[in-house]
């Protein structure tokens, strides 16, 4: 369908000192002149999903305990749904606690609550509780891979293939630092509370067997959060085939931050690599945000319409990543819409979109859409409106 470019153009002046420069694209946001000696690497900004640096990001790798971020996922989503309550009661398999590597030693039978099993996850790594809750949600771990790979592919996760939720090494279990940036992403921005276990020190749990109940302490794995001002999770792995992995995310000053690094050689390289790249974003980055969500941006004329116009609102929020050094930048917003909207016309239909640009330089769009439902006018329409025109 043609287009229009509506000649009315906002220009939104961000309140920043007197000194500007260029805005981070695609192109020009990826910075190799930051050493990080880890064999794949990815900095990515959390709310735009923009990547400030990369190393090998797409390389297929082993991911180890890493793994747990897409369990993690798709147990809050399993729990966001209905399909499954932190209340219920999770029955550990024989195969479950037959886990090697990290683990909670829960026994075979022994009976815990979701919400237990998933504090095991997130703060000890436990493989024990992360198959459980695999089999509890799909049935059997296979099937859980199966979801953790269908997930993966509906969030662009184009060099991913998992076979476990642990994260045990398998020659077919792959994933690159790209990709787990990607479900890092949409684990802390669509279940920000995974940062309350995610960043606990210490805790324990109650084992309940045929013994008796006993206490178990819980250690977190990430020394991020020791170590790291901000530090909102996420998660590390290691096996001998992976070597030392860890997301690492942080939230300064409103910026959230997600550092991914794979194949480090040794415990503290993983850290130091991802402290690394948390400090040069976080000196870097600014977040530019236009507050716009369900507000009018422009009116359209609507033909053949119960109602002439119709309200055009901002369908989200708009943010973008500025350049480091950019203190005062002229942002330009034109409304392209379509060429005429013609009823009927359904409430939340797209109409046009608010385009961002600096200088010859896009920055994003939002979508424009109806306000209302707008029904086409009838002849009875017509008459009403006629008659109440000319005799009031």
């Amino acid at each position: 369908m043609k287009r229009r470019i509506v000649s009315m153009i906002i220009l939104v002046i961000i309140l920043f000192p007197m000194v500007s420069s260029p805005i981070y694209s695609e192109e020009d946001v990826i910075n190799t002149a930051l050493d990080v000696n880890a064999q794949s690497a990815v900095l990515m900004e959390a709310s735009t999903g923009k990547i400030i640096y990369e190393k090998n990001a797409h390389e297929k790798l082993s991911p180890a305990s890493v793994t747990k971020i897409m369990t993690l996922l798709l147990i809050y989503e399993a729990v966001a749904s209905g399909k499954i309550d932190w209340d219920n009661e999770v029955v550990v398999s024989e195969h479950a606690a037959s886990m090697g590597g990290s683990q909670v030693y829960f026994e075979p039978n022994e009976v815990q609550s979701a919400k237990i099993m998933t504090k095991c996850i997130s703060i000890a790594s436990a493989n024990d509780a992360a198959v459980a809750m695999a089999e509890f949600i799909a049935g059997s771990e296979d099937g859980f891979a199966n979801l953790m790979n269908e997930r993966a592919k509906e969030l662009g996760m184009q060099n991913t293939h998992f076979v476990n939720a642990s994260g045990l090494d398998d020659d077919n279990h792959l994933t690159s630092a790209y990709d787990i940036a990607l479900m890092s992403r949409e684990l802390i921005t669509k279940f920000p509370e995974i940062s309350e276990t995610a960043t606990t020190w210490q805790d324990s749990i109650v084992h309940k067997t045929r013994r008796g109940e006993e206490e178990f302490g819980l250690t977190n794995t990430n020394k991020l959060i020791k170590w790291y001002e901000g530090t909102t999770g996420l998660k590390t792995g290691s096996t001998s085939k992976a070597l030392y992995c860890l997301s690492g995310t942080a939230n300064r000053n409103g910026i959230h931050l997600i550092g991914v690094v794979m194949a480090a050689p040794d415990y503290k390289t993983r850290f130091r690599e991802v402290m690394k790249m948390l400090d040069y974003g976080f000196a870097n980055c600014k977040i530019y945000e236009d507050k716009i969500a369900s507000q009018k941006i422009a009116e359209m004329d609507v033909k053949r319409g119960i109602f002439p116009t119709v309200d055009l609102l901002a369908k989200q929020d708009f943010s973008c990543l500025l350049d480091p050094d950019m203190n005062q930048k002229e942002i330009q917003k034109e409304f392209v819409l379509e060429d005429e909207a013609r009823a009927p016309i359904k409430e939340g239909d797209k109409l046009g979109e608010l385009i961002y640009k600096a200088g010859n330089k896009e920055l994003g769009r939002v979508d424009l859409i109806a306000s209302q439902e707008i029904e086409e006018a009838t002849l009875s329409h017509y008459i009403k409106y006629l008659f109440k025109k000319y005799f009031g």
